[in-house]
């Protein structure tokens, strides 16, 4: 039996995808990257926002067309879109034979075997205990998607913010930390199978071992005993929201070697009024604070950050005060969602919602707006040495190879293009003098 998996949305989605696979490897299935040769495809799917949620039902009915053309016997949906829409997708999806929530795939198993005994069904419940938060020494195996050198490490599950645009508390949950023994044996085993770069997600990083017994903040804890893992390079933290980002963290950030001086800080506005009604926990003089301290005390560090343009009840004067921010505050990175009303959810109930035309105006004036920062930015590395992750050859035959240094995130951040890089394979190290900044990429030679 061949079994594919298609992963979309967010890495911490794509953790779960890889566990399902490590748990089809261990009940002897072959995995098979190639949809046509598929017996069973298994869609993990997200359900974020809207332009997620039409991403997800496409892929699912692409996937579907192989039940017609290819080996194709089963479709196995699962993932955030099953959790929040599962019985819509039952009755409307009959292409697909089970769908499975957020909280089973570990049960991926189990699963497989009910739809190749011709059952038809929902399973959003859970059918055995769960190890996964509570047990100090288990953790399930994984097959990494991502090249060998690099891997996502999940600290926790759901979320307890609640902001009022988000679906993800009611999708996944609550906060639900990893026992710390259970994530460090996990990243130990990541690292002795050549991992190089860990990469630390949860909905919300900096909240990690709240909810574990004694009630601390344990992220600076963590990262301290990552840092001992010595055959790791770099540790990434992503997704640390601002209000538990304390002065220990900022201390742990500037004083461990292996900690990337990279902060993903997503901020969504800065009208003080927009952030009370998103519910978020900050003022903007709270944050402008946190960022004073952050650049004080880690030099050269890289901030990425995002925002929501089109939120209800934006004026054209909150909107300035964003621009007026952000170009004060000239992020390294910064992503621009336009808001995406989602029911369930308090925003998407609120009145004054902004027209559509009016919300991609101000994403896309605010996405020119960064990509100057931006631009000036990497203009202003021209002349220095950064150390790069070697990931690839370009295709087009200049002979380029490309990377990243610290300043940049898998995926969602630029990359570091090396001219005349000698005999370099993918996940070595190399210092590069940065030639040429441009607004997404730099150009640089191997010293």
């Amino acid at each position: 039996m061949k079994i594919g998996v298609v992963s979309l949305g967010c890495p911490k989605n794509l953790v779960d995808s890889e566990t399902m696979l490590g748990l089809i490897h261990e009940e002897k299935y072959e995995i098979t990257n190639d949809p046509s040769e598929a017996e069973i495809i298994i869609v993990n799917t997200c359900g974020f926002i809207e332009s997620a949620k039409e991403e997800s039902i496409n892929t699912i009915l692409q996937m579907a067309e192989y039940k017609k053309s290819g080996s194709c016997k089963y479709i196995i949906v699962t993932g955030c879109l099953s959790q929040r829409y599962a019985e819509e997708l039952f009755s409307e999806l009959p292409e697909a034979d089970a769908i499975a929530g957020v909280e089973v795939y570990d049960e991926i198993g189990s699963i497989i075997k009910r739809v190749m005994n011709g059952e038809r069904f929902i399973m959003l419940e859970r059918s055995k205990p769960d190890v996964i938060y509570t047990s100090k020494e288990t953790f399930l195996p994984r097959i990494l998607t991502t090249p060998s050198y690099t891997a996502y490490l999940k600290i926790a599950e759901g979320c307890d913010n609640c902001c009022s645009y988000c679906a993800i508390p009611k999708i996944r949950g609550p906060y639900r930390s990893k026992p710390m023994e259970q994530v460090l044996k996990e990243a130990k085993a990541l690292a002795d199978n050549g991992v190089k770069e860990l990469i630390v997600v949860a909905q919300d990083t900096t909240r990690y071992g709240e909810d574990l017994p004694g009630g601390k903040l344990l992220l600076a804890d963590l990262l301290k005993e990552l840092n001992k893992i010595k055959s790791l390079k770099w540790i990434r933290v992503m997704y640390c929201y601002p209000n538990n980002f304390t002065d220990e963290l900022i201390e742990t950030f500037a004083s461990l070697d292996k900690v990337c001086k990279y902060v993903d800080l997503p901020l969504q506005h800065a009208s003080n009024r927009l952030l009370a009604s998103m519910n978020r926990y900050d003022t903007r003089e709270e944050v402008e604070t946190l960022l004073a301290k952050l650049r004080k005390r880690i030099p050269g560090i890289v901030i990425r950050t995002t925002f929501i343009v089109g939120f209800p009840g934006e004026t054209d004067a909150d909107f300035e005060e964003l621009k007026e921010f952000v170009e004060q505050q000239r992020f390294e990175n910064a992503g621009v969602f336009a808001y995406s009303q989602e029911e369930g959810t308090v925003a998407g109930a609120m009145p004054n919602q902004i027209p559509d035309e009016i919300k991609q105006e101000r994403y896309h004036e605010l996405m020119a707006l960064q990509a100057q920062i931006s631009e000036e930015i990497h203009k202003d590395t021209e002349g220095q040495t950064l150390e790069v992750l070697v990931e690839g050859i370009e295709e087009d035959g200049s002979g380029l190879h490309y990377g990243r240094s610290y300043r940049e995130a898998p995926d969602i951040d630029g990359l570091v293009f090396i001219e005349n890089p000698g005999d370099i394979k993918p996940g070595c190290f190399i210092k590069v003098n940065i030639l040429q900044g441009f607004t997404y990429e730099s150009v640089g030679e191997r010293i």
